[in-house]
């Protein structure tokens, strides 16, 4: 098996070598082009016109929170094997008025008719993946109006109303969401509703084909009118719960009347002199920041990017952290996490000895207390200094494949995350929110915004967190470069959802094709099992203050279709 890896590794590097993008005479030579720089407003998403719609909200007048929910609505519809009203939110706000940091819960709970003793009546150790039972409350329309409430400028009618205009008239599709949309069509076109609603005559829409969602332009248009309520305890909810019904699915209206997000507080380590800043479980937002905690023992000063000793560390530091999260992230009204210990710089001087320098670690264990994700990342930017750093996703793509009729929109599978055992942080409850994966993150320097971040895709964001941050203030790269510098992946550490088998093994060390072979052998040597992995690297936005300059930066990756553009 490892000799396999090897020569997929060695394979990969010769063709990177063979081949590359074209010479650029300034900056780094993986660099796929300049940052994007502007003084009024900038946005950042994982869609070219949906950045354009978030654009346009900012010209009107409308805050960076305007541009957000406008340019999440669109991305609901021209990503939708990523994102939607059938899914959760997180964001963190700077607030340029009170000059502080705002983090939003827009997560949904399980439905309160579901137990796990139902679970275990019916034989299962897993919650499928797929179908009526992972299904929790979608808790972006909420988290929506929460936002605007506190930060909106513009009417929401204004805000949603290019998305609408975009579903009833149609847009073309983009190469890389046409792929992953023809991937989900045989898995979920067998759930009524999806077919109908989410292709053309049973086949996946292609690479420039126009797509229009005239019952999603009604859905949105109901919510512009009605706010949130249109969602949660109007017609929508009472269709979304009689679908589910009729599906085997426990989601019920009252699930839906009576939910509602929460607004929490940041949390944060110091990072040689930058604050970053993450949002607390029930998300994984904290594994950066102990990532973060232990790496900073090391000189990196001395340790070139890509060396050997450079991936090692970072995945060691991931797996300590992980196993961590294995334990503790979880719903904070079911099982509070200790985390001002597990972010604390003493404990990551604990764990930093765990790490031997010549050997790769095949288990390790958490931290003993005394009290014992297919995603888009978006971001704004406004002219009074606003800045939004928002994640939202159905989580497998398209999600469960539940798709109520008429609506538009496909529901979440987020329950698939909780734990089907007695005596996990993350075990499954009626009324609980699943272990979550989307993380957005910001950076502050000296009490003032420095950057707003996100890198999407599962146990991938934490790892791009850290990877977004070492290469900015280790490796000294400017913001595009920091995002398309090529990026380590771990794989097979313990994990808070499903059957919660402890790594054993080590787990798998995934690299991009721009490390240098002499890297992969060197970490072979250390004992880890290295591969050339498919895509599961992510995909990053980013907005950045030059406080001397008085400008904003952008930057949007090469990996996903997006775009940033500012004005």
């Amino acid at each position: 098996m490892r000799r396999i890896a090897l020569v997929l590794a060695v394979a990969a590097c010769t063709a990177a070598s063979a081949a590359h993008a074209g010479d650029r005479i300034t900056g780094a030579s993986f660099a796929t082009r300049s940052e994007v720089i502007a003084t009024h407003g900038m946005v950042a998403t994982s869609h070219p016109l949906a950045t354009q719609v978030g654009l346009d909200v900012l010209k009107q007048g409308g805050t960076a929170i305007d541009a957000a929910i406008a340019a999440n609505a669109a991305l609901g519809l021209m990503e939708p094997v990523s994102n939607g009203v059938g899914g959760d939110l997180f964001a963190i706000i700077w607030d340029a008025k009170t000059k502080k940091l705002y983090g939003y819960n827009g997560s949904g709970r399980s439905p309160q008719g579901l137990t796990l003793k139902w679970f275990r009546d019916h034989d299962y150790k897993a919650i499928p993946p797929l179908g009526p039972l992972p299904v929790n409350v979608p808790g972006c329309v909420d988290a929506w109006f929460a936002l605007h409430d506190r930060f909106g400028k513009l009417p929401m009618k204004d805000v949603l109303a290019p998305a609408i205009a975009y579903a009833r008239d149609g847009f073309p599709l983009t190469e890389l969401i046409a792929y992953y949309w023809n991937l989900s069509v045989p898995r979920l076109a067998r759930f009524p509703g999806f077919t109908e609603q989410f292709t053309h005559g049973g086949k996946a829409p292609a690479k420039g084909e126009i797509w229009k969602n005239p019952n999603l332009a009604n859905t949105l248009e109901a919510i512009a009118r009605g706010g949130r309520d249109a969602f949660y305890k109007g017609a929508i909810a009472h269709v979304i719960a009689d679908y589910m019904k009729a599906q085997g699915g426990f989601l019920s209206y009252d699930d839906l009347a009576t939910h509602k997000g929460e607004w929490v507080e940041p949390i944060s380590t110091n990072y040689r002199g930058y604050d970053v800043w993450e949002l607390p479980p029930n998300g994984q937002g904290l594994a950066a920041l102990q990532m973060l905690n232990i790496l900073e023992g090391y000189d990196f000063s001395k340790i070139p990017f890509g060396s050997t000793e450079h991936v090692h560390l970072f995945v060691e530091a991931k797996k300590l952290a992980f196993e961590d999260r294995a334990k503790f992230y979880a719903d904070p009204d079911f099982a509070k996490a200790p985390i001002d210990w597990l972010v604390s710089k003493e404990y990551a001087a604990e764990r930093r000895k765990l790490i031997s320098p010549d050997r790769a670690m095949k288990a390790a264990e958490p931290g003993t207390h005394k009290l014992d994700g297919d995603t888009i990342y978006m971001t704004t930017a406004d002219r009074w200094g606003n800045m939004v750093s928002l994640i939202q996703s159905n989580y497998r793509g398209m999600g469960s494949g539940m798709s109520p009729p008429g609506l538009g929109f496909i529901l979440q599978d987020r329950g698939e995350l909780f734990v089907l055992k007695e005596g996990h942080a993350n075990t499954y409850a009626p009324g609980k929110r699943p272990f979550h994966t989307i993380i957005p993150a910001f950076i502050t320097k000296d009490g003032a915004p420095w950057l707003s971040f996100g890198v999407m895709g599962g146990d991938m964001q934490p790892q791009g967190h850290v990877e977004i941050v070492q290469n900015l203030i280790d490796f000294h790269m400017n913001l595009q470069e920091a995002g398309d510098a090529p990026r380590i992946q771990h794989e097979g550490s313990t994990s808070p959802e499903g059957q919660a088998e402890p790594m054993q093994d080590g787990g798998f060390v995934d690299l991009e094709s721009g490390f240098p072979y002499e890297t992969v052998r060197g970490l072979m040597q250390k004992g880890h099992s290295v591969r050339f992995a498919n895509g599961p690297y992510g995909g990053y936005q980013a907005i950045g203050w030059d406080a001397r300059n008085h400008v904003y930066i952008g930057a949007s990756e090469g990996r996903k279709d997006g775009q940033a553009a500012g004005y």
